[in-house]
């Protein structure tokens, strides 16, 4: 399932990234990997912000719905 579908508070396993090179060497950067685990912090308008590999990151819906957990 796509990461904007996750609860907040709920830790889950990267699966895969989808979107173009460019989306996904964006997220490698982010640190969203196959394998990492993410944690859903909070929800507004929309944007996601999550923990993952001990940073907090906002992103967007359209980029979050391309990670799929």
């Amino acid at each position: 399932m796509p990461l904007t579908m996750v609860k907040t508070g709920e830790e889950n396993s990267v699966k895969k990234i989808g979107g173009k090179a460019e989306t996904r060497q964006f997220l490698e950067k982010l640190g969203f990997v196959p394998g990492s685990r993410v944690t859903v912090v909070s929800k507004f308008n929309g944007n996601v912000i999550v923990n993952v590999k001990h940073s907090r990151v906002a992103i967007s819906r359209e980029i979050a719905g391309k990670i799929i957990v």
